[in-house]
């Protein structure tokens, strides 16, 4: 099966990773399909967007699923770990997502910057693909180019 391109901001990172913004009901078979055997899922679970008994519809098609919910407005160095053991010692492929993307995008950011040793721009641009915090004025924004800039240059 061919990667899905009608799943808000999927991208695929590699051969065993890839992630998105929000998935639906329709996406948790389509990502069984494609032989994806966890789901790391960095949204609040309160969010409009959110995909209600997300873990449980996963379940039923024998993905595994860890949720690490983080407030768009305050990313932690817990969250951080907590998404670095869940990428690592998790079963593959994984699929990491969000809502848009957007923390999912950083996470890798620095995931690629400090685990895999990109180079900045190469880890930047493939950030940029979905968003980039830097540059805007809003504080939770700017709360995220904070938590970029943590990783090493």
């Amino acid at each position: 099966m061919a990667d899905p391109d009608d799943i808000r901001a999927w991208q695929r990172l590699d051969a065993e990773v890839t992630t998105s913004g929000r998935i639906e009901d329709k996406d948790v078979m389509r990502l069984a399909d494609l032989g994806v055997a966890h789901v790391v899922n960095l949204a609040l679970e309160t969010h409009p967007e959110a995909l209600a008994g997300e873990g449980e519809k996963l379940a039923a098609q024998g993905i595994a699923y860890t949720h690490i919910p983080v407030p768009f407005d305050s990313p932690g160095e817990d969250h951080y770990a907590a998404f670095l053991k869940a990428v690592e010692q998790g079963p593959k492929p994984v699929h990491v997502h969000c809502i848009m993307n957007w923390r999912v995008s950083a996470f890798f950011y620095r995931y690629n910057r400090t685990v895999r040793g990109l180079p900045e721009a190469e880890a930047r641009a493939m950030m940029e693909r979905q968003w980039s915090p830097e540059g805007h004025e809003s504080k939770e924004v700017c709360i995220w180019a904070q938590f970029i800039a943590r990783a090493p240059e």
